[in-house]
């Protein structure tokens, strides 16, 4: 009986029989279909809500369209709309200005901040999760609601500065000092964000390199900026474009504020502006909103060559 068992044909009959039991058990009908759904849906998703839009907005940025109760009378235009915003545009300059500044204090301020407390925290520090919780509590709230908490304390008559230093100051309402008010609120709230990433990114450092660099004698400083700086270069990477998006797409606690007017002109708001404001203007805010598209697509462009650079 044993004989039979091990007999060569009988051994390949049962090679064979697996490969069609496996075969029917991985593509059957219900998978078949569920791999259909998982790559329609998603795909169909971003088509609807990325891509159309998109390639919409460049389209409608050649044209003349001033809303959907004008459709008939939408005109092509070819690059007037980019000529009119760059020379006949005046809040255009200033909103320019204002974002190149958000980017700078962004980078130098959140941005830096966030990588030394994440470096602060990653040293497991007494009470290091209470931090980490204080820091990080601001991320969960909207840009909105960070606009109203700090209007609290903007407030000319009622806010905690004036209040505490007796002073007169109209923090969101004059020209001179309202958009360094509005960092400092929407800094308060990017640098917890970066903090997180950062800190997630340090996790995940090998720790033989920190031990490598105690025994070579290197100071804390020194490891961080010779070891695990270059090893946290594919972070660097994606904080530097998160930046520039998110100076790019500041809108939400300027147009709380005062929708992006007397001197807190920003590119995103000017899009808003002219797409639903009261002059309607759709095809010149297409033009405005592609041009932020294009200079976001540069930093997005820089980021996924490294991507690919590091699965190579």
């Amino acid at each position: 009986m044993a004989d039979v068992m091990t007999r060569p044909e009988h051994v390949a009959t049962e090679k064979r029989r697996v490969p069609r039991s496996t075969h029917a058990r991985i593509w059957s009908k219900w998978d078949k279909l569920i791999v259909v759904l998982m790559i329609t849906i998603p795909t169909v998703i971003v088509v609807a809500l990325v891509w159309f839009p998109a390639v919409s907005t460049v389209i409608l940025s050649f044209t003349d369209w001033n809303g959907i109760g004008n459709i008939g009378d939408m005109n092509f235009v070819g690059g007037q709309n980019y000529v009119d915003v760059t020379t006949n545009y005046p809040p255009f300059g200033p909103a320019m200005q204002h974002n190149l500044i958000w980017l700078v204090v962004f980078f130098f301020g959140p941005t830096l901040l966030g990588i030394f407390l994440a470096a602060l925290l990653d040293r497991e520090l007494r009470g290091g999760r209470i931090y980490q919780s204080i820091f990080f509590l601001p991320v969960v709230l909207s840009l909105a609601l960070v606009g109203f908490i700090w209007e609290l304390i903007y407030s000319r008559d009622q806010g905690l500065l004036n209040n505490l230093f007796h002073a007169n100051v109209d923090w969101f309402g004059d020209p001179n000092i309202n958009l360094w008010a509005v960092l400092v609120a929407s800094g308060w709230r990017q640098t917890g964000y970066i903090m997180l990433l950062y800190l997630a990114g340090l996790k995940s450092v090998d720790p033989a390199l920190r031990e490598a660099a105690a025994v070579d004698g290197a100071g804390e400083v020194r490891t961080f900026l010779q070891v695990i700086w270059p090893v946290m270069r594919p972070v660097n990477i994606v904080i530097l474009v998160i930046t520039v998006i998110e100076s790019l797409r500041a809108f939400d606690i300027v147009w709380v504020i005062n929708k992006g007017r007397n001197g807190l002109e920003l590119i995103s708001t000017l899009v808003t502006q002219n797409v639903i404001g009261e002059a309607s203007r759709v095809g010149f805010g297409s033009a405005l909103a592609t041009i932020m598209i294009a200079i976001s697509t540069v930093f997005i462009t820089i980021y996924l060559i490294q991507v690919m650079r590091e699965q190579k």
